[in-house]
């Protein structure tokens, strides 16, 4: 008896132990090699055009899924805007739960470095993509398929150790 109490506690460490050092950033997504899901979106600019994924193959593109009231979103967002003068390649908006005018306001006083934004106004689309929170990034290849998910704010640092890279690599 005691002897299975201590092989108990000992594997609890271990597993205790293996999980602290993981990254939390670095939630796997079951999405990841898998075709990215299908919507069809009114676009922010112009609410009569739409959007939908299908626009964007044969291209690498990225995904940013961002809010006007998303404080990470903010943090994030001068990172994007450097990136998308770059040119590496077309970033896509998805603009989650937002009033349509206070993301308009936001993008007008901060700069718009999306090609351009749907609205994914109840959230549907979030719910497909397994977003967890607001920002989120994902890399699609292609033909479509994600290839990379970024939980939380894309900093310089994700975008030169693992955005960037990916990017060339896919442009292969």
């Amino acid at each position: 008896m005691r002897i299975a109490i201590v092989v108990g506690f000992l594997l609890l460490v271990a597993l205790l132990a293996v999980g602290l050092t993981r990254d939390p950033r670095e939630v796997p997504s079951p999405l990841i090699g898998k075709p990215a899901p299908a919507f069809d979106l009114p676009r922010l600019a112009d609410a009569s055009q739409r959007f939908t994924p299908a626009e964007m193959r044969g291209k690498v593109w990225l995904l940013n899924v961002w809010a006007s009231w998303c404080v990470s979103c903010r943090e994030e967002h001068p990172v994007l805007v450097e990136f998308a003068r770059g040119k590496q390649a077309p970033l896509v908006g998805l603009n989650y739960k937002d009033p349509r005018e206070d993301a308009l306001k936001w993008l007008a006083r901060f700069g718009d470095p999306y090609v351009l934004s749907a609205v994914d106004a109840d959230g549907r689309i979030g719910i497909d993509y397994g977003v967890y929170g607001v920002p989120e990034t994902y890399v699609i290849d292609r033909a479509g398929v994600i290839r990379y998910k970024q939980i939380g704010p894309v900093t310089p640092e994700v975008l030169a150790q693992k955005i960037v890279p990916l990017l060339k690599e896919l442009e292969k």
